[in-house]
């Protein structure tokens, strides 16, 4: 094949792999700098028509590459440093983004299980944003004291939608489990509860995961069922 039509065709296949619309000889004299004017091109795309490297599907102006194209196309690749770095990038961006989601997965379903075990509220920043979520709010809402103040309950909701993720903040965490019990706690609108938060690693996403709950907790339970928990995530 000669190098001109060499030229048009590969232009035809890149471009109908990028758009999958058929291509027009005015698209490629626009987009493609061969040297030759709109005519050739029309004319050499005639050529490649009749040895059957492109066709004209319906009634439409542009041509299509057959699977000779495409074959053709396939023969001549050669290895692209350019395309094989930003292939790998590519592939370490998706699987970066798989990773966590995963990471989610398993802070949810470890956040909703430390819920269950420990019947308090339990939480987890998510490791891309920061973002905080958590379960249990019924668990709260079930304590005495909180049916005994409605008013008390309803606030400590509302830190967990507004400023909780501004306390976890501003509060030391670490390694290991740490209590804030009672006054303690910084903002006072869940002085009535305690406050238990420990650091996670999982896969290299790091994050706060903890318990809230009344201050008559079962302390040395809840710091276990959260020891635990954080190491089965890893």
């Amino acid at each position: 094949m000669e190098s001109r039509k060499e030229k048009i065709l590969k232009a035809i296949v890149e471009k109908f792999i990028q758009t999958a619309s058929p291509i027009g000889s005015k698209l490629i004299y626009e987009e493609y700098d061969l040297d030759v004017s709109p005519a050739t091109i029309r004319n050499e795309m005639a050529v490649l028509e009749k040895e059957g490297y492109i066709v004209q599907p319906h009634t439409s102006a542009g041509r299509v590459p057959t699977s000779h194209a495409y074959r053709l196309f396939v023969d001549q690749l050669k290895y692209n440093l350019k395309l094989m770095n930003k292939a790998k990038e590519d592939i370490k961006l998706i699987r970066k983004q798989h990773y966590l989601n995963k990471a989610k997965e398993r802070l949810y379903e470890m956040v909703t299980i430390l819920a269950d075990v420990t019947q308090n509220v339990s939480f987890s920043t998510l490791p891309d944003n920061k973002q905080l979520f958590y379960m249990g709010i019924s668990n709260v809402l079930r304590q005495p004291e909180f049916q005994a103040d409605p008013n008390g309950a309803t606030q400590v909701v509302e830190v967990l939608e507004t400023q909780f993720s501004d306390l976890l903040s501003q509060i030391e965490v670490t390694e290991e489990p740490s209590f804030y019990i009672g006054e303690e706690n910084i903002i006072p609108e869940i002085q009535s509860c305690s406050l238990l938060v420990q650091k996670y690693n999982y896969k290299g996403f790091r994050g706060i995961m903890g318990i809230l709950g009344a201050t008559r907790m079962n302390y040395a339970y809840n710091m276990a069922a959260l020891k635990s928990a954080i190491d089965l995530l890893n």
